[in-house]
């Protein structure tokens, strides 16, 4: 079982001070994790460690995900990054039944140690996950990405309409997932909306991000946002998808909601008259 580690004071001076310092995000997925409940699956959390003062100091940790051993989280994590100096960093997934409780009651799931120059170099870091007496504790992606200095906050009320009903008995339990794009052409996941049960026109609380993590300061920059249905074993069925940018999403409520329709490729791709899984609609939008 890997130890609890201190709270993180202020992030160290580095040792050279005329080096230059920047803010780095790190979004984490991992794939194959191993399940350590006996009637479901892990419930994992990542924590995010970085060694100073010569011990391992905590510097921030992403949400738990209920019942899932592919995890893609969308809770990231953001350090300074000094030029030309050394920092290691540790990640630690634990199976966690609450998320504010002691590490040392949670499940170890593995970690994986390397320098944040290894991050930033990269496009994708991914490794296996080191466990003691495993053959096989599954793999870790981290995806770094030096931030822009703005400081904006952005206002947010989504609503759907006519979604696909994805449940046998009742209707679909819908939430949004949203997905910035990066470089290379891949997506990283920023935010999730909460389950709404058993609605076909689900109406979304109103929430607030900032423009770094939306789009890191790029207006342009494309957004995707899926749809799912939530299921409680965590095999959520995906309902549709549209794209879009906050340039584009900057105009709704002026003075008329923007709305996207909801298109799943596949059934797209299977039913000659298909139009959409749903109508997407964005009420409002203030920066």
């Amino acid at each position: 079982m890997a130890q609890p580690y201190a709270s993180a004071p202020p992030m160290p001076a580095p040792t050279n001070p005329t080096s230059l310092i920047t803010k780095v995000q790190l979004s984490i997925s991992c794939n194959g994790l191993v399940d350590k409940d006996v009637l479901s699956k892990s419930d994992p959390m990542a924590v995010v460690c970085i060694f100073s003062g010569n011990q391992w100091v905590e510097v921030g940790r992403t949400e738990q995900i209920k019942d899932n051993l592919n995890p893609n989280f969308a809770q990231s994590v953001t350090v300074d990054y000094h030029f030309e100096e050394l920092q290691k960093l540790k990640f630690s997934v634990y199976d966690i039944d609450d998320p504010k409780a002691d590490l040392r009651k949670a499940d170890f799931l593995g970690e994986l140690e390397c320098t944040l120059g290894q991050l930033v170099s990269s496009q994708k870091y991914s490794k296996p996950l080191q466990l003691p007496g495993t053959g096989n504790a599954g793999t870790i992606s981290i995806t770094a990405e030096e931030l822009a200095t703005n400081h904006d906050l952005v206002d947010f009320t989504f609503r759907a309409s006519k979604l696909d009903k994805k449940d046998f008995f009742g209707k679909s339990d819908p939430y949004l997932e949203f997905s910035r794009a990066k470089e290379d052409g891949s997506f990283v996941v920023f935010h999730r909306t909460e389950v709404i049960k058993n609605t076909l026109n689900p109406s979304w609380k109103p929430f607030r991000l900032s423009v770094v993590d939306l789009c890191n300061a790029d207006l342009n920059r494309t957004i995707k946002v899926d749809c799912y249905d939530w299921d409680s074993d965590g095999s959520h069925d995906f309902i549709g998808q549209f794209t879009t940018n906050l340039n584009e999403m900057e105009k709704a409520g002026k003075p008329n909601e923007l709305s996207w329709p909801c298109i799943n490729a596949k059934k797209k791709a299977k039913k000659k008259n298909y139009n959409n899984s749903g109508m997407i609609y964005l009420s409002r939008c203030v920066v």
